[in-house]
């Protein structure tokens, strides 16, 4: 399975980005995925998850009501919808995969390499 996530930025305080993780598989339809974010010297944290139907999500707390996890099973891709950022939020976005909806990253078989996110304040 191979990653790739696009749509990181630089945004100023309050502003929205939409990441994107296209997966290369064929397995697409039945695969969990998670968006995990890992700031500057600090541990990776997750960030969501949702399940293979679409139908099942799990967020953060710390962006509950700000981001928004979904996907398109016909493109093979993962979204993530960020509104409301806030510097905090800087950090490299990372998605993986897995076969069970979790906020744990030990759940996780396959990663993509990250895409930057920088919030301005």
């Amino acid at each position: 399975v191979r990653l790739v996530e696009s749509g990181g930025g630089s945004v100023p305080a309050g502003g929205s980005l939409r990441l994107s993780c296209s997966a290369s598989t064929q397995t697409f339809s039945s695969l969990d995925f998670g968006w995990f974010r890992q700031a500057s010297g600090k541990e990776r944290e997750f960030v969501a998850a949702i399940n293979w139907s679409g139908g099942s999500t799990n967020y953060a707390d710390s962006v509950k009501g700000r981001f928004t996890i979904y996907r398109d099973n016909r493109r093979d891709t993962v979204y993530l919808e960020m509104n409301s950022l806030i510097p905090e939020d800087t950090a490299v976005y990372y998605c993986a995969t897995s076969t069970v909806l979790s906020s744990n990253e030990n759940h996780y078989d396959y990663w993509g390499r990250g895409t930057q996110v920088t919030v301005s304040s």
